[in-house]
């Protein structure tokens, strides 16, 4: 969308936007990102309250602002101020990434890309054919499943805490591959492949009541939240015998230079950050 030249004087503006937002790794993995391909950048914490987030995008666009990481609570407000959205981003129903355009503002969802390619490429999980159960029904499930049914595994099973949620949302992506919603308590009792935990439960401490009939001696089990200590559903995934367990900072990391390649036309090297971020995985 945007490659100016590294020589202009004034860097071009970026930055995430949520709430809360002091967390974010953004800032320090854009900057790592910008170094590497020599692009003159600068990437800002931006905490915005829901009610001020439409004034807040427009105001940085107008302002010149290149473009945008959006994250929790505002990815179906960023949906909805788009002027155009990527085929990925309207299946989705929600946007990470806001990019200036000529044609105004540009919604794209590079999340399901990331876990994708944390998964394939830097963690080598086979997923075609692959039984995938998916915890939770919200907007972070609702950014990956088209991404994975694209890998054509043998189905996807995504359950929820109230089970007409999961069905629903199993009902839009239904064209695209053998993907079904349950409770919780309706989750079949053997062992799938990849266990993703796409709730917040995690990072609270607490879990969803979940049967450990799911997790096999080699499921993998992915959390797409992160943390500096294991989450709890990293700790109870390793309690009942899983092959491995994965936070979501390789996610984290693809998904940022999805948004970078799209804003600068220039593919950044994840494995050095993710060194610094985690170390070996």
């Amino acid at each position: 969308m945007h490659d100016e030249s590294v020589n202009s004087t004034k860097p071009d503006q970026y930055g995430v936007v949520g709430h809360p937002v002091s967390h974010s790794r953004s800032p320090f993995i854009h900057g790592i990102f910008a170094r590497q391909t020599e692009q003159n950048l600068v990437y800002r914490l931006h905490d915005v309250q829901p009610a001020d987030f439409d004034d807040f995008c427009r105001g940085f666009f107008e302002g010149g602002g290149s473009g945008l990481n959006v994250t929790v609570p505002h990815k179906a407000a960023a949906a909805n101020f788009a002027n155009e959205l990527t085929p990925r981003a309207e299946r989705a129903g929600a946007v990470n990434t806001l990019a200036r355009g000529a044609g105004g503002v540009l919604g794209d969802n590079t999340d399901g890309a990331g876990l994708v390619r944390d998964l394939s490429e830097n963690l080598a999980v086979e997923l075609a054919e692959a039984r995938i159960l998916i915890l939770g029904a919200g907007g972070a499930t609702r950014g990956i499943v088209a991404p994975l049914l694209e890998q054509n595994p043998a189905e996807i099973v995504i359950a929820n805490r109230t089970a007409d949620r999961a069905q629903g949302l199993a009902g839009i992506f239904g064209d695209l591959g053998n993907v079904r919603g349950c409770g919780f308590d309706d989750v079949p009792f053997r062992p799938f492949d990849l266990i993703i935990n796409a709730t917040s439960a995690g990072l609270t401490g607490s879990m969803p009541k979940l049967t450990p009939a799911v997790v096999g001696s080699a499921t993998t089990c992915y959390d797409l939240s992160y943390a500096r200590s294991a989450t709890a559903f990293v700790r109870w995934a390793r309690e009942h015998g899983c092959a491995r367990a994965i936070e979501g900072w390789g996610m984290l990391v693809e998904q940022a230079a999805e948004s970078f390649e799209l804003w600068r036309g220039v593919r950044p090297e994840t494995t050095p950050v993710l060194s610094l971020l985690v170390g070996p995985r």
